[in-house]
C-alpha cells in the first residue's frame, strides 16, 4: 500500500519502451478503483493496460517477441498462474516483472504472493513508512470513520480510504 509499486511498474515500462523494446503491462480486472484495465500511480501517472483474470493462460498470451512482461496487483494471480509467469521467464527467456502486497489486511498471505515469493529468483521490496516512522510491512482496512476492520473477505478493493500501512508493532497493537 502507498509504496510507489504502480509508479515502479510505469517507470520499468517507459524504460524499455525508450529502447524501442515492446512491453506487455497486466492488471488485474478485479481492481476497478480507476477503471478497469488502468495502471494508476498515487502521483498522476496513468496507462491502458491489459487484464487478467482467473481464466488468464499467460502462456497463450504471451509470444517470445516480448521484451518484458510486466504485471500490477500481482497478489491477485493464482497458483497456476504463476507458474506460468515462471516458466515464461526459465523456458522461454521472458523477464517477468511482479508487482504486489505480499498480504492482506489480517497478516494472511494471498495465494498468488505466496507462490511468487516461492519461485521468484529475485524479490526487491519497495519500502514504505507507517505513521510511527518505522517500516511498514503489513496492511490494515478500516472503515468509513478510519476504524480498524478486523475480519472480512479477504478482497475487498480500496484505496487510501480503505487501507492504512503499518509496522508490524502498529498491526498488533489495538490502538491503530
Amino acid at each position: 500500500m502507498n509504496a510507489g509499486k504502480s509508479t515502479a511498474m510505469l517507470q520499468v515500462a517507459h524504460n524499455y519502451e525508450e529502447q524501442g523494446q515492446r512491453v506487455r503491462l497486466f492488471t488485474a480486472a478485479i481492481d476497478n478503483r480507476y477503471g478497469v484495465g488502468k495502471v494508476t500511480s498515487r502521483l498522476g501517472p496513468q496507462r491502458e493496460t491489459e487484464v487478467f483474470d482467473a481464466q488468464t493462460n499467460f502462456l497463450d498470451k504471451i509470444d517470445t517477441k516480448v521484451a518484458c512482461l510486466l504485471i500490477d496487483e500481482a497478489q491477485f494471480l493464482s497458483r497456476e498462474q504463476v507458474r506460468q509467469l515462471h516458466q515464461l521467464a526459465q523456458v522461454r527467456g521472458i523477464p517477468v516483472i511482479t508487482y504486489g502486497l505480499r498480504s492482506d489486511f489480517l497478516g494472511e498471505p494471498f495465494p498468488g504472493s505466496a507462490y511468487l515469493l516461492a519461485l521468484a529468483d529475485d524479490i526487491e521490496e519497495i519500502k514504505n513508512i507507517c505513521s510511527c516512522g518505522k517500516k511498514a510491512t503489513m496492511n490494515i482496512r478500516v472503515d468509513a470513520d478510519g476504524k480498524r476492520i478486523k475480519e472480512g473477505e479477504q478482497i475487498s478493493i480500496g484505496g487510501n480510504e480503505s487501507y492504512r500501512q503499518a509496522c508490524g508493532r502498529c498491526f498488533y497493537s489495538d490502538t491503530h
